[in-house]
């Protein structure tokens, strides 16, 4: 396959296709998590929690599919098994057991938390590398991440 040739030199390329990488890997397990715990909440906010962490693994799941076409669109392969996401993610895996569902709460603010984290050092390095598009996408899910982080946040305080 021809390099591509797109105003950014190989360098600058791979090193924000990796950092997307990383990022697009932390979303998968964060997909991962929140569909588990969507289908395996229970209790009283059953209801609630259900609906919204549906709305969330939604969220998550057309986000994967963004981040790694830009992956590919920087000229990379994106990772494609469960031991490539998990090699790479910063976010644990979902527990054998569920957990209570305000601890399900919080364990999806931390995961949200970590993500932003994770992108904000994504978005560093695509901006050393003056790559516009990836910035956008980043402060895309940033925002994202952190409306969810706040909406989450408020259920637990």
């Amino acid at each position: 396959m021809a390099e591509p040739n797109i105003g950014l030199d190989e360098n600058a390329r791979v090193a924000v296709a990796e950092a997307l990488t990383r990022v697009l890997a932390d979303s998968y397990a964060l997909y991962l998590k929140t569909h588990g715990y969507h289908w395996n909440v229970v209790g009283p906010q059953f209801p609630v929690l259900h609906a919204l962490f549906e709305e969330q693994y939604r969220e998550l799941w057309a986000a994967l599919d963004v981040i790694a076409e830009r992956v590919r669109a920087l000229g990379r392969f994106a990772p494609a098994s469960g031991a490539e996401f998990a090699k790479l993610a910063a976010i644990e895996s979902t527990e054998k057991t569920p957990p209570p569902a305000d601890q399900m709460v919080k364990n999806l603010l931390e995961g949200h938390e970590t993500l932003i984290r994770r992108a904000r050092e994504a978005l560093e390095t695509a901006d050393d590398a003056d790559d516009a598009a990836s910035e956008d996408l980043l402060t895309q899910r940033i925002q994202t991440h952190e409306k969810t982080a706040w909406m989450l946040r408020a259920m637990i305080e």
